[in-house]
């Protein structure tokens, strides 16, 4: 019995851990207009040569014909400064329109493709 309620309590205890990244949205909207390097550029991929996700990122935008710049933040002094602005954190960061999306999710990259494209 006390292994039942052991094993309940530890189960919902991470469960519970893994809720806030379940509840985190997909992307977030903001206007990020003074991120993009010029007016043409309608995605821009902030990340850095030896990460897998910035990498799959990259594949997905080509293998999909998507035009993106390709801003590496540890070598691109002005791309390091905007990364930070953005919140820092991980990369990839991408921005598609008024959408920001941190990681690697071709879901969310889709939805910022359609939302800009109407």
């Amino acid at each position: 019995m006390y292994g039942l309620i052991l094993v309940a309590g530890l189960g919902s205890g991470y469960g519970l851990s893994l809720l806030p990244g379940l509840l985190k949205a997909d992307y977030t909207e903001g206007n990020y207009a003074a991120y993009f390097p010029n007016a043409q550029a309608k995605v821009v991929l902030y990340g850095t040569d030896w990460c897998g996700y910035c990498a799959k990122t990259r594949a997905y935008f080509k293998e999909n014909k998507i035009e993106f710049v390709d801003l590496d933040i540890e070598k691109s002094p002005a791309g390091k400064q905007a990364h930070k602005a953005l919140g820092g954190g991980g990369v990839p960061v991408v921005l598609i329109g008024n959408r920001k999306i941190t990681g690697y999710d071709t879901g969310a990259f889709q939805a910022a493709l359609k939302n800009t494209a109407g």
